[in-house]
């Protein structure tokens, strides 16, 4: 007798009745929705948010997109499922090492526990980083689009994704790199009409562009329109994200930056704190500052569901401690 329900780390959820599309939008500050919205950029949005529901949730902290993914997949906290950052130390070698193995995963995800029910999956991601965590023990397809070039059988469960998408292989520093990430769910919908798809994104455009510009629109824009054929295709949609965003600068446009150093020496005294890596201060300086122009990731975020969610795999989100 086939199961109805699954339970996963402590939660119940009940398997999809159609196909169902999970997106998460990586740094999705609920004002990009709104301002994209309002001004006509994202007419099935608009639609869904009359008919389905719309809610505004917290993110698990820290408010890094490894952390948060795990949260979806997992409905567990960090404290739960092991995944705390997007690096940590490693005691063991002596070195800071990206918090992307799955051997720092510490409970079991949903995407796996339906793949073991024998729900058909597929999990696309934009940066490679997140794969091998989202993939961990699951049977089905599951890519990036960085690595679609090296695709195979063996690794990913699916070959020849260029062929398949019809797109080059995106820059990895570009608005491209999620657009490929909708592009390739859609056919992979068309051809095989997976049970379940996990659509992870990248927060390119968000750090570069502040909510109602050209450049953010013109991604919600493109984003929508995929959306909107995925419905067409009968699936049930999802939409979350892993944090928001908040400005670099105050309203004043002075920089809003909290230097670690001087909090900390106003807090323990004078150079008590150190880098636990390399034993230096500390210092205010982003690392990801390549591609920071507009904002850091911050704990609310907004995410909606079509009226036909009722039968999805859900149960959770990235909400306040999911």
């Amino acid at each position: 007798m086939a199961i109805a329900e699954l339970n996963v780390n402590g939660r119940n959820y009940k398997l999809p009745t159609q196909p169902t599309v999970v997106v998460c939008v990586d740094g999705c500050e609920p004002d990009y929705l709104a301002q994209a919205v309002a001004t006509g950029q994202m007419p099935w949005l608009k639609r869904t948010l009359a008919l389905g529901s719309g809610l505004m949730a917290d993110c698990v902290v820290p408010s890094f997109t490894n952390p948060n993914n795990l949260s979806i997949v997992t409905g567990a906290p960090p404290s739960v499922h092991g995944i705390c950052g997007n690096y940590l130390f490693d005691t063991a070698t002596g070195t800071e090492v990206m918090m992307n193995d799955p051997k720092w995963l510490r409970a079991p995800t949903l995407l796996a526990a339906l793949s073991d029910a024998g729900q058909s999956l597929a999990v696309i991601t934009a940066k490679d980083k997140l794969r091998k965590l989202l993939g961990h023990k699951m049977k089905g397809i599951c890519f990036s689009s960085e690595k679609a070039d090296e695709v195979s059988l063996e690794e990913n469960g699916i070959e020849d994704v260029l062929g398949l998408v019809g797109k080059p292989l995106p820059s990895v520093y570009s608005a491209d790199l999620s657009e490929f990430v909708f592009a390739a769910g859609v056919k992979l919908m068309q051809k095989l009409k997976p049970d379940v798809m996990y659509l992870s994104t990248t927060d390119y455009v968000q750090h570069k562009h502040a909510p109602g510009t050209d450049g953010a629109n013109a991604f919600y824009r493109m984003m929508d329109g995929y959306l909107d054929q995925l419905e067409s295709l009968g699936c049930v949609i999802v939409l979350t994200a892993d944090h928001g965003m908040n400005a670099k600068v105050a309203l004043d446009g002075t920089p809003d930056v909290i230097y670690l150093q001087d909090w900390f020496d106003d807090w323990l005294g004078a150079a008590k704190a150190r880098d636990f890596a390399d034993h230096r201060p500390l210092c205010g300086a982003p690392r990801r500052a390549r591609f920071v122009c507009h904002g850091l990731p911050a704990r609310r975020f907004g995410c909606c569901c079509g009226l036909q969610s009722a039968g999805a795999a859900q149960g959770h989100g990235s909400g306040a401690d999911p």
